[in-house]
């Protein structure tokens, strides 16, 4: 497989075309972005965590029935990955009250949800990725209602598989987003990346945070914490 021209550079990843058609190449950076890109800064390793952790979890998916993109881990902060056309359309998932929710809604921080709580967001940096309901996609034309459904459904199946999995590694999954591409031959799949990038993740005994909280909150290093984290995963699926 031969790594070719640049196709999209994003806040954290670079992605490449590559002699294959459907599949392409995708670069970790170690680049650190938060409060939709106010907030900006580096850190060595970084994006060689998250490569090896999103390619862990994303084959653990795929044990579990949850196909997603992603085909091999090529180097430290590298994958191939399935081409897709990338929808407009973040899901963020709470199992707890945390961040801008609670901001936004007056919630108590770490309140546990009764129920997973799926919200939409409208993938747009121009306008700082809008909060959006069911009929604001319809309306923009984001995504047709069935893959709205499919993506609620994948999201619910991903969140039950990765809560159990967290909590075996004593890791609480408080929230997290994803992201959903179309096949070449027209399938909705995971895509993106799963890592503490994208994920808020609280140790179970002392509520620490896990993840790049620590960078938007200026706690310290990130790399120590996405080490911990690589750790944990790894010697759960050794």
């Amino acid at each position: 497989m031969k790594k070719l021209d640049e196709l999209y550079r994003g806040k954290a990843k670079k992605v490449y075309y590559t002699d294959d058609s459907d599949i392409l190449w995708l670069e970790y950076t170690d680049a650190l972005t938060a409060g939709d890109g106010d907030k900006v800064g580096s850190e060595q390793d970084k994006g060689k965590l998250n490569n090896k952790i999103s390619a862990l979890l994303f084959d653990y998916l795929k044990e579990q029935g949850v196909n997603n993109h992603f085909v091999k881990q090529v180097s430290e902060n590298e994958m191939l990955v399935k081409k897709v056309e990338i929808l407009p359309v973040e899901v963020v998932v709470r199992n707890y009250a945390a961040g801008s929710i609670c901001r936004r809604l007056g919630l108590e921080q770490k309140m546990e949800m009764p129920f997973p709580l799926l919200e939409f967001f409208y993938k747009n940096d121009d306008l700082k990725d809008p909060l959006i309901n069911k009929e604001h996609i319809r309306l923009m034309n984001l995504a047709t209602e069935e893959q709205v459904d499919k993506m609620e459904k994948i999201t619910l199946k991903v969140n039950e598989v990765l809560k159990k999995f967290f909590d075996d590694i004593n890791v609480v999954l408080v929230d997290y987003k994803l992201e959903f591409g179309v096949t070449n031959d027209g399938e909705l799949i995971l895509s993106d990346e799963i890592s503490p990038d994208t994920c808020r993740l609280w140790d179970k005994d002392t509520m620490e945070s896990l993840d790049k909280d620590i960078f938007r909150q200026d706690k310290g290093s990130v790399t120590d914490k996405y080490t911990e984290i690589f750790n944990r995963i790894k010697g759960r699926l050794s």
